[in-house]
């Protein structure tokens, strides 16, 4: 996820000329060092006949949501997939609303709702997750739930809740 610097600022690009065009962007190293990077995945033993798959979450769907009066941008995602196993069926759902003001870069959020279901012989097992990320210009406010269902009956939850400070601005 790519989060807007907490200062106002205006960026340009100029296009085509002598030397083409580039755009170059800052970003924070992570601590520590890289990980190690496989060269390539390894080939499949074997081609699974009795899965099925239809669609996957990314890229999913997107939608730009521009009010220019009020100088806010609206971004929602939404995926989807599902998959049909000799054991039950599996769904997907995903999705995610990104919050930006022009005028307050450093008061941006995003929400996200993720659900796993899993359809099984006698029973129907869930996994929901909620997601809440919002800034203001020294730190990050994560929040996230995750719930576990059974047959639509709430079997387990747990929340987390943290601040984060924006210490590579």
């Amino acid at each position: 996820m790519i989060w807007p610097t907490p200062y106002n600022m205006t960026t340009s690009l100029a296009l085509g000329g002598d030397a083409g065009s580039r755009l170059v962007l800052p970003f924070v190293p992570e601590k520590g060092a890289p990980g190690r990077v496989p060269l390539s995945a390894p080939e499949p033993t074997e081609e699974r006949k009795d899965i099925h798959s239809v669609g996957y979450p990314w890229p999913g769907e997107w939608t730009l949501l521009r009010d220019e009066g009020h100088q806010k941008s609206t971004v929602l995602w939404k995926g989807k997939s599902e998959t049909d196993y000799p054991w039950g069926k599996e769904t997907d759902y995903e999705t995610m609303t990104y919050e930006l003001e022009d005028a307050h870069p450093e008061a941006n959020g995003v929400q996200g709702e993720a659900e796993t279901i899993y359809q099984l012989q006698g029973r129907t097992l869930t996994w929901r997750g909620h997601l809440a990320v919002t800034s203001d210009e020294k730190n990050f406010f994560y929040k996230y739930t995750r719930e576990v269902l059974r047959d639509g009956k709430l079997v387990k939850q747990k929340s987390w809740e943290e601040t984060i400070p924006r210490d590579h601005q």
